[in-house]
């Protein structure tokens, strides 16, 4: 281990547990919960194999009234539930970890779509998340009753043994944040009104946990120290401050946070690494106990910094351990320049979204540890002497190559153009988004140690010539690339056009092609594409426009937590918003576009149009060659089979290596059920 390092190794105590190092998994959402247990096990197991010193659960429901079914977070309802979770308890115990549980009543967050029970709140308000229902003000019973069920899920914390408890104020979804909060707390009450009576509920509760557990296992207070909502919500250097001052010998551990969820968690596009560092310190100069926070930390001489300077005392992460569970031990080995760090685009929090179990544009054995048997340092070797050809180096083709390497196999990579990356690389020039590179540099840099891969660039492919290279073994992963032709989710017409605009594609912008004049953006992806372009082109002076046939800017990326900053962002730009408009036509130097739902006709003036909306597979050397192919394996992998996200087109590439010489059918999987006791 590099000395410069060492700190980053030392114990911690927290409470009556000591960590054995600095490396803390905070608690994060994962898509499995209650309903997948094994495959969550196995999943936290990882990480403890992989050096995180403590690994803890997602938000686990202490009661039936705070369900927040679809999502599929922990569930300690009951005696029943305990079971599930020691299958993680163990896990992480295996490798000399502490295990951390993250109890939560969600309140207002809560809409008991399962159990059906009335939700319970500080008032009477909206429940939040748009859902039209209301919450029930909590009475004295309410509370005192609220109280024994933290109470209760403790001792089950402790019975399915955790090291570690959690009391939750953070994000926006805990109901001691909601009584915490001016915003969501209206009452006149001993549990309104004044700050002191604000917190009386969360420091009950953090008594109650502390006399129930606190003989045996830590207890951890994560709070949400700013809102950042100015004055209307609760900030670090005021009523936060209060907070901590009043509460700072309680707890056993501090975990901060900064409320609500996409300002903790926000991508790379929008923030560095280390980019939570003011509030985190913050909270350090007010406490002696320990303090954990994040900051996408993948570097281990800015988690040295950390320390040194006194900002926390435990590196927590969510998103670094899930790109790379195995990050502490290869800092310990000093094999720095193996960590595949994380891009910082949140597709895993895409994943809860969905309610479907997590997976990662870095790590394609996220998620599939359990079902698959896939471990993200470790792969079953070849089943025989054999050479493949992968025709392209894009994010499919070299996760690919890289995993098949790894198994033993001779792997040659042809590119046609001079330099490996596809549209990762592409996209990683475009604005906020260059930490996505990491995704080929990564793997660049495994492929160029291994002996048994060759590389060949400005090597174009043909259906042809494909025959001639003696391979037995080919597999094809030569992408996509962006229509022209105006056709969507939403209509399969071509777009009508009189030739009086240029016509340009993401590919075209990206390939240096200069828009003229005024600029349209029309976006029916609803992803990050049309809103970096706008970014772009305005960059390149063009007044810009953009039109989407959505009520929102980019909206799928509410689900990667940027929506609202995405729209901001174009905002602040200049560029004119116009939504509800689906393209419809082009005249005479018009956009012509029609409203979704009433059917009028808008026109927008412009020079050039850039359709962001479709894709085309690039499988012309796949195609004709399929049904009459010559060779022992012949295959097509990620978007040049199917367009999606770089993640996808990652775990294609992982997926066919891993499957390669099987004859498996890639579809089967094993299915989590559980012990039994699962809702």
């Amino acid at each position: 281990m590099n000395s410069r390092y060492d700190i980053l190794f030392e114990k911690v105590k927290i409470g009556p547990v000591t960590a054995p190092n600095r490396f803390y998994q905070v608690p994060h959402c994962n898509g499995m919960g209650h309903r997948f247990p094994q495959a969550l096990a196995r999943m936290r197991g990882i990480k403890a194999e992989g050096g995180w010193g403590v690994v803890c659960t997602e938000e686990v429901e202490i009661h039936p009234s705070s369900d927040i079914t679809p999502y599929n977070q922990g569930r300690l309802w009951d005696d029943s539930d305990i079971a599930n979770l020691r299958l993680m308890t163990d896990a992480v115990h295996e490798h000399g970890s502490l295990a951390g549980i993250e109890l939560v009543y969600q309140g207002l967050a809560g809409k008991n779509h399962y159990s059906r029970l009335p939700t319970l709140a500080p008032t009477h308000a909206s429940v939040l998340g748009g859902y039209p229902m209301q919450a029930r003000a909590m009475d004295r019973a309410d509370i005192k009753n609220l109280r024994q069920w933290y109470k209760n899920a403790a001792i089950r914390s402790k019975k399915a043994g955790f090291d570690i408890v959690y009391v939750y104020a953070g994000h926006g979804l805990s109901v001691l944040m909601h009584f915490l909060s001016r915003q969501h707390n209206d009452r006149s009450d001993e549990y309104g009104g004044s700050l002191e009576n604000r917190a009386r509920l969360l420091k009950e509760v953090l008594i109650d946990t502390k006399e129930a557990v606190g003989d045996t296992c830590g207890i951890a207070l994560r709070i949400a120290v700013d809102e950042l909502l100015g004055k209307n919500g609760t900030q670090a250097d005021g009523e936060g401050s209060d907070i901590i001052e009043m509460l700072a010998d309680i707890p056993d551990l501090w975990d901060v946070n900064v409320s609500s969820w996409e300002n903790d968690s926000q991508t790379s596009r929008f923030s560095q690494e280390g980019f939570q560092e003011q509030y985190t310190k913050h909270v350090k100069s007010l406490t002696t106990k320990p303090v954990v926070g994040v900051g996408r930390f993948t570097s281990p001489d800015a988690m040295v910094s950390q320390i040194k300077r006194g900002v926390l005392d435990l590196i927590g992460a969510a998103r670094p351990s899930i790109a790379d569970p195995f990050l502490p031990n290869k800092i310990r080995d000093n094999k720095l320049d193996t960590i595949r760090e994380c891009i910082g685009c949140n597709i895993c929090v895409s994943s809860d979204n969905y309610a479907a179990p997590i997976r990662c544009t870095q790590n394609p054995t996220m998620g599939e540890e359990w079902r698959r048997d896939w471990h993200p340092e470790i792969i079953k070797p070849k089943h025989q002497d054999e050479a493949v050809l992968i025709v392209g180096a894009g994010p499919a083709g070299l996760e690919c190559a890289h995993a098949l390497a790894k198994r033993g196999y001779e792997v040659v990579i042809a590119e046609k153009n001079k330099v490996a990356g596809g549209r990762v690389l592409r996209e990683s020039q475009l604005p906020g988004l260059a930490q996505w590179k990491r995704v080929i540099d990564y793997r660049l840099n495994a492929l160029k140690q291994m002996p048994n891969v060759e590389m060949y660039f400005d090597s174009e492919v043909t259906p042809e010539n494909l025959t001639e290279f003696g391979f037995e073994n080919i597999i094809i992963a030569t992408g996509s690339y962006w229509k022209n032709n105006g056709q969507s989710r939403e209509t399969r017409q071509h777009l009508v056009h009189d030739g009086s605009l240029q016509i340009l594609t993401p590919d075209d912008i990206m390939s240096g092609v200069v828009p003229q004049g005024e600029v349209v953006i029309y976006d029916a992806d609803h992803y990050y594409m049309a809103s970096v372009l706008a970014e772009k082109c305005v960059e390149l002076g063009c007044n810009v426009t953009y039109v989407t046939n959505s009520a929102r800017v980019a909206e799928w990326s509410d689900n990667t937590l940027e929506q609202q900053r995405i729209h901001n962002c174009l905002h602040e730009k200049g560029v004119k918003i116009i939504l509800n408009q689906q393209l419809h036509k082009i005249v005479q130097n018009n956009v012509v576009s029609q409203h979704i739902y009433t059917r009028k006709e808008n026109y927008t003036p412009c020079k050039t149009l850039v359709v962001v909306s479709e894709r085309s597979p690039n499988d012309d050397l796949y195609t004709p060659l399929k049904d009459k192919h010559p060779f022992k394996h012949f295959a097509l992998i990620g978007d040049a089979y199917a367009p999606g996200l770089i993640a996808q087109a990652v775990h294609s590439g992982h997926l066919e290596a891993q499957f390669f010489g099987s004859g498996k059918d890639k579809a089967i999987f094993k299915r989590d059920k559980g012990l039994g006791f699962n809702r």
